[in-house]
């Protein structure tokens, strides 16, 4: 088990106007469970290839623990892959992992070539051929893709309590951003070759470094207003936000992005935003109010609603958000703004 690092990382392929993997630095304790997601093209893949040794690194380094790995071939790594295909070998049986069998719950299946496994069956052998191998790392592509909807919670569940009873260090790439806000102990956030952000689940929920972060975690997405700078604060119609001094002095025009989530964006407001309700989601303990505010009509806010809604499609409602949970970022730019002092 070690400790992973890359230094300024790069990789460019011919032809191409920018870097797949551009200056990457990132580091990765032992025994931690990293996420890579983004979406396609964003270089997720890449970097987790350039870390096998199976893509050349252009410029920068890659430590495994002390060891700088950026030249040497994969087989000298001492990684295992998961892949989103599996990577079994159907010639042989499952008993090729007898050592980890009880450990991944496939006594039972033992006699059994991967054509007569179910699909989280086969993901989990696959786990076994990485795990007899006993690498100092484990990585990890997209290996729940192939798999439905409920099979997928059910598996990921398990990598991750595997993972965490292991202690390996586990670099994970998927394009699925409630995978790995689930799974990661840190959510590394990539766009075009670029890490945006590499934080706790948690810290990347709350407080997203950027709109790209803002927009591409949670579920549904952060409602972002494209807003603009008066005397009143950041307005959108008849809604106004409240500028700070410091948030003023960090602009680089009058555009403001406000990023309201859905669970804050409130119903009822006083003074705030009327919206015509297009959509209702209702899916048991919580509900989606899809709204067109008649102020932007060709935009769509959302409203989160614990339980089942009242409030019915051509309705109309005033929106309003959680002043304290408003997120204030650079129109221009993208980069948030400074805090509001509590």
């Amino acid at each position: 088990m070690s400790a992973v690092t890359f230094t300024d990382a790069s990789r460019s392929y011919p032809n191409s106007p920018r870097p797949a993997v551009d200056r990457l630095t990132l580091a990765i304790a032992d025994g931690e469970f990293l996420v890579l997601v983004g979406p396609s093209g964003c270089g997720k893949s890449t970097t987790l290839r350039m870390l096998a040794g199976l893509e050349p690194i252009d410029g920068g380094t890659v430590h495994i623990g002390l060891t700088d790995v950026t030249s040497l071939a994969p087989r000298d790594r001492d990684i295992a892959m998961v892949f989103q295909s599996y990577a079994l070998y159907p010639h042989m049986t499952v008993a090729r992992v007898l050592e980890v069998a009880k450990l991944l719950d496939l006594e039972e299946f033992l006699d059994r070539k991967p054509a007569k496994l179910s699909g989280g069956q086969r993901q989990r052998v696959a786990m076994g051929r990485a795990i007899v191998r006993e690498p100092k790392v484990f990585l990890m592509d997209e290996p729940l893709s192939n798999l439905d909807a409920k099979l997928r919670v059910q598996t990921r569940t398990q990598i991750a309590a595997l993972q965490r009873r292991l202690g390996v260090t586990t670099v994970y790439v998927t394009h699925d951003q409630v995978e790995a806000m689930t799974m990661g102990d840190r959510v590394a956030v990539l766009k075009d070759g670029l890490l945006q952000q590499c934080a706790t689940p948690r810290d990347l929920f709350q407080r997203p470094v950027n709109s790209f972060v803002a927009g591409f975690i949670g579920s549904p997405a952060m409602n972002m207003l494209a807003c603009t700078a008066t005397e009143r604060g950041a307005e959108y119609g008849s809604m106004v936000v409240p500028l700070t001094p410091a948030q003023r002095l960090a602009l680089t025009s009058a555009a403001v992005t406000v990023g309201v989530r859905p669970e804050a964006m409130l119903l009822g407001a006083e003074q705030g935003l009327a919206a015509t309700v297009v959509t209702v989601e209702e899916l048991g303990s919580d509900s989606f109010l899809y709204c067109t505010p008649v102020e932007h009509p060709a935009n769509v806010v959302v409203a989160r609603r614990e339980g089942l809604s009242s409030v019915r499609a051509g309705e109309t409602v005033i929106l309003g958000p959680d002043a304290a949970a408003v997120h204030l970022f650079d129109g221009a730019t993208g980069d948030r703004l400074p805090d509001r002092a509590t």
